[in-house]
């Protein structure tokens, strides 16, 4: 695949994970909900949902590109750094987040 639409659907994936969770972390008043949510519930969703059945798991996992991988790092690295960023403001004395 050509490396500028891989570069636009990575910053696109940790532009919404960004922004997702910073929401999610301002309205419930929490710090890491959003990076354990994609952890425990999206990937593997995404993952059962493109599984055949026909192969093993380990087979399946490995006929992702690094495309693939590297979309979803992008997605965790956003869901992460929203964390981050919601921590610092409220060390910072912002009561609102």
């Amino acid at each position: 695949m050509q490396f500028i639409p891989v570069l636009v659907l990575m910053v696109l994936f940790f532009v919404m994970m960004f922004g997702i969770g910073f929401i999610l972390n301002m309205l419930m008043k929490t710090t890491w909900f959003p990076s354990y949510l994609f952890i425990i519930v999206i990937l593997p969703i995404v993952v059962y949902s493109l599984w055949d059945h026909s192969s093993s798991l380990v087979s399946h996992l490995g006929s992702f590109q690094i495309v693939d991988y590297m979309t979803g790092i992008a997605g965790l690295a956003g869901a992460v750094i929203s964390g981050w960023t919601i921590q610092k403001l409220r060390l910072g004395g912002y009561r609102m987040f």
